[in-house]
């Protein structure tokens, strides 16, 4: 299939299925407390909306301050509790871009001083300049110790334009939040913006009216992938159109994102308006992180082209993954109001190894990924509240060292994958805050090169207050 997910899915973990680290846990039986004269132990007060929020979030942070690459500072591709040695090494691009958008979450909430947030990003920001580029743009992987490529596959050994407008996303909000601090925090915003500034998205058009996601020094556009709605990419074509030096022009956009109005959609998944053709998935919809990857800088709310209004695509989006998950058709053990989110991430295999897989209504198999519900905070935070204070009820099993693991089946006797990933921690964090305050869609939407490319392509849109 030529959809971008299935690249990715098939590319993205090498080796995950014969990971090791997943365990098998049944509930625990409720047991009377000893000496307690067979009588139940006092319950501990139950968590309040905004402490389990807190909770979540200083979690998950963990993943990208306690387990980041050491030298580097960026976000590690995965990280498995049983074997931390495994893969650490490997930064991943994209999801080091949700990792400094966590760093600034951290410094809001309290999680870590100002200063030890400035200093991780000044290594970090040190890193990627001095890391493989071409033409600007950065790889899929990245050695954390010598900031030399790490091939994603055989032909994908160059540049990743999809992980590099991750990677900026992050890089944009990091410059807005320090641009008006001291003379040393604004020396550092001056980096994060000249480091954006670099990438030459135009040079990805092949002198098409389409963005191409692979370029190689080796193997050119062997890959021939194009960037073509809908999916996780549209922040690709808003950074592209935003450059001061290497910008699209709009018909990029238009013919090659939108298709001239093509991408437009009137499939009803479970009861909601798709709004657009999700991308080998037309008539259920595509796995959830297409609501979240694209919007973790760029407020869905208020955002609209002459095409598609973003936001009602992206709030039906949750909510039909979410009617899906209430309807269950196929039948899966404790699917419901309170349990529910199906997106790309770990798998459990039927013979209990570890797997990826693109978890979404039509290829669905029993296993829940509590990064799509958690993720999915400000498309519906009551459904998604509901679906939280489940997990944090599975804490025993499914609260790890770095936040919930990153996924788990009841149907497999609640079967766990005791293991994470950054493009599955960063959303949580990340979209819980904008949910919570808008502080990262403030950062991004106020940034004036942001602001002239939704200008360019003819966008509506808000900055939130």
């Amino acid at each position: 299939m030529k959809y971008s997910i299935y690249i990715a899915l098939t590319l993205a973990l090498l080796g995950c299925s014969s990971d090791s680290g997943n365990a098998v846990a049944e509930l625990p039986e409720e047991t009377p407390e000893e000496g307690n004269g067979g009588e139940n132990p006092t319950p501990e007060p139950e968590l309040t909306d905004d402490e389990l929020l807190d909770l979540t979030q200083e979690e998950t942070f963990k993943y990208f301050w306690n387990f980041a690459n050491a030298e580097s500072g960026g976000a590690r591709e995965r990280y498995l509790p049983a074997n931390p040695s495994q893969d650490q090494n490997i930064v991943t691009t994209g999801g080091t871009g949700f990792g400094m958008m966590a760093i600034l979450v951290g410094i809001e909430r309290g999680f870590i001083s100002r200063t030890e947030g400035f200093n991780r990003l000044t290594t970090l920001l040190d890193f990627l300049e001095n890391a493989d580029r071409f033409h600007g743009a950065w790889p899929h992987w990245l050695n954390g110790s010598t900031g030399e490529v790490i091939p994603f596959s055989d032909l994908d050994d160059g540049a990743d334009l999809v992980e590099t407008a991750f990677l900026a996303q992050g890089l944009i909000t990091v410059g807005e939040y320090f641009k008006s601090g001291s003379s040393d925090e604004q020396v550092l915003a001056t980096q994060a913006f000249e480091l954006v500034s670099a990438v030459e998205w135009d040079w990805f058009t092949q002198g098409e009216n389409v963005l191409y996601w692979h370029w190689s020094p080796n193997n050119d556009f062997a890959i021939n992938l194009k960037l073509q709605g809908y999916n996780e990419t549209l922040i690709t074509y808003i950074l592209a159109a935003a450059s001061e030096n290497f910008s699209i022009e709009p018909e990029v956009y238009n013919q090659g994102w939108s298709q001239n109005g093509g991408i437009a959609s009137s499939a009803n998944a479970y009861g909601y308006p798709l709004e657009v053709k999700h991308a080998g998935a037309e008539q259920t919809g595509g796995p959830l992180f297409w609501a979240h990857y694209s919007y973790l800088g760029l407020n869905p709310f208020g955002l609209s082209d002459a095409y598609v209004n973003y936001e009602t695509a992206t709030v039906n989006h949750a909510l039909s993954n979410y009617a899906y998950c209430v309807q269950n058709p196929l039948g899966w053990r404790d699917y419901g109001q309170d349990l529910w989110g199906l997106t790309a991430s770990y798998t459990l295999n039927a013979d209990g190894s570890l797997g990826y897989k693109a978890h979404r209504p039509g290829d669905d198999t029993g296993v829940i990924s509590p990064t799509a519900a958690l993720s999915s905070f400000p498309y519906t935070p009551q459904e998604s509240m509901a679906a939280l204070r489940s997990f944090y009820d599975l804490e025993n099993i499914l609260l790890g060292p770095a936040g919930f693991y990153d996924a788990f089946s009841p149907q497999q006797n609640y079967a766990v994958a005791e293991a994470y990933l950054a493009i599955d921690q960063g959303p949580i964090i990340v979209m819980i805050e904008n949910y919570r305050s808008g502080l990262l869609w403030r950062l991004f939407m106020q940034n004036e090169r942001v602001q002239a490319g939704l200008g360019k392509l003819n966008f509506n849109y808000t900055i939130p207050q």
